[in-house]
């Protein structure tokens, strides 16, 4: 199979930072983690282009702020449809930049045009309200009410595993809102962002509307760190680790961040679950992104009365978690990201044996032919003690760890035993049982009978915890990206 990347080369020459761009103080290449070869060239600034990005965005506060709501639909729907005419290139470059399977690759082109889809529609639903002044004697006969207005400069700080449905769960909220936005992707992953914020800047000027209102630096912690310290940064939206999260918020206080972090995720299996189903659910929800979500399965809780035999049927369908090229659609699980990455989820998991843990027998095959380093296989483990890195910590690879517990309390109890709290699912059949785990599990959300990974994004996503704060989904970020602006009249 070819890695010719379907990248402009164009694109590598200039950030895309001001009208008409700038050029980069330097490059990076990119790789491609299921042979290490390099993909493409990625252009890089530093604390000063992020500067002179953060003057120009300044600049763009008020004719953003002064577009109408029709505009901004009409906007975000042209936006829409550059993306969708250019998503077979995107996403081939999504499988060599991030070394995902095709079929997750798939999933995010997908999702990231709902996302755009939604975010033009949601435009037409930013209203405020009216508000009774006359409960107190003195608002007799006041008029108040209340609207939203952009908050101002949007910062999106994205990650490396699904970089372009994140930077546009960012850009779109922002353009909704009427906030200019800079983007800094993963410099692990650029490349995909940095071409649809190219085809976003033209839809932009095709609009009559400056360039300048979506930009992107690229480039190392200098960057974002002048990117976040800078008062100007109205909000800052991050998704990522949870103690680099901690870090922005305290940089960026007093002002508003958005932070979608890290979990553990938390599957529960009841003794009266459709057991089949729930086999299914671990395959498909354990190892998709080879592992690298972050509400992808980590900890799944058995039942005593089904663990033996959950168990011994999730044994014989790991096969059918091919180990591979991830540009082979047949591919489940291809490299992670890289191999310091690797290197960390196997010391976890050869701690977690030494502890005690055992490695459940299949017939996943061992290790790539093609040797790399970065590859992890897919595992499952039981018997994991609680204090393992491996079952307290995010792992972010394809590995799972499987616990019997006695009934629904100790299950529940087992996954709220966690720093984290993102998304967390239950298999039953009991409506009970259920709605116990909806109401008990400390999470942002909970998942009945599909895999906890299912997402949604035009719903309320985020976490609690040490997952995060703010919400992500148009409706919910567009909130966050704006200020309401109160209004008390006494007619004249």
């Amino acid at each position: 199979m070819s890695t010719c990347s379907p990248f402009p080369a164009q694109l590598a020459q200039m950030l895309p930072v001001g009208e008409h761009g700038v050029g980069s103080t330097t490059s990076s290449p990119v790789f491609f983690p299921y042979d290490g070869s390099v993909i493409g060239q990625a252009p890089c600034g530093d604390a000063r282009t992020a500067a002179l990005a953060l003057d120009q965005a300044a600049g763009m506060q008020a004719a953003m702020a002064a577009t109408t709501t029709g505009a901004r639909r009409a906007l975000l729907m042209a936006i829409h449809d550059a993306l969708a005419s250019r998503g077979t290139e995107l996403q081939e470059l999504l499988v060599l930049e991030t070394g995902k399977p095709a079929i997750d690759c798939a999933v995010e082109m997908a999702r990231t045009l709902t996302t755009w889809q939604a975010a033009a529609e949601e435009v037409t639903r930013m209203t405020g309200e009216t508000v009774p002044l006359d409960l107190q004697p003195l608002g007799a006969g006041m008029l108040g009410y209340y609207t939203r207005r952009p908050a101002g400069i949007v910062v999106g700080i994205a990650g490396f595993n699904y970089p372009v449905l994140l930077a546009s769960h960012k850009i779109a909220p922002a353009l909704a809102a009427g906030c200019p936005i800079i983007i800094k992707p993963s410099p692990d992953t650029p490349l995909a962002t940095l071409w649809m914020v190219a085809l976003i800047r033209e839809v932009l000027a095709k609009h009559g509307l400056p360039r300048s209102i979506v930009q992107l630096v690229n480039g190392g912690i200098d960057v974002g760190e002048r990117l976040v310290n800078d008062p100007r940064a109205a909000v800052v939206s991050f998704t990522g680790s949870a103690d680099v999260g901690h870090q922005i918020a305290r940089a960026a206080a007093p002002r508003k961040v958005v932070l979608e972090l890290g979990s553990n995720t938390g599957l529960i299996v009841d003794a009266d679950a459709d057991l089949d189903a729930a086999v299914d659910a671990v395959i498909r929800g354990g190892f998709y992104a080879n592992g690298q979500a972050c509400i992808s399965i980590q900890r799944v809780a058995l039942h005593q009365d089904i663990a033996a035999e959950f168990t011994t049927k999730l044994a014989a369908r790991m096969p059918e978690v091919v180990v591979g090229d991830p540009r082979d659609p047949a591919t489940r699980v291809a490299p992670v990201i890289n191999a310091a990455s690797a290197t960390r989820i196997r010391s976890w998991i050869r701690e977690a044996l030494d502890a005690g843990a055992q490695i459940l027998e299949t017939e996943v095959a061992p290790d790539n032919q093609d040797g790399t380093d970065a590859l992890v296989r897919p595992t499952v483990l039981l018997g994991v003690p609680r204090n393992s890195a491996l079952w307290a910590q995010e792992i972010f690879g394809p590995v799972l760890c499987l616990e019997t517990v006695a009934n629904i309390d100790e299950a529940i109890d087992l996954v709220n035993d966690s720093r984290y709290g993102l998304q967390a699912a239950i298999y039953t059949r009991s409506l009970a049982n259920a709605f116990e785990a909806i109401n008990r599990l400390d999470v942002g959300g909970v998942v009945v009978n599909e895999i906890p990974g299912f997402r949604s994004d035009i719903m309320p996503y985020g976490g609690v915890k040490d997952s995060g704060v703010g919400r992500e989904g148009p409706r919910w970020a567009i909130e966050e990206f704006t200020i309401t602006r109160m209004a008390m009249i006494r007619p004249a």
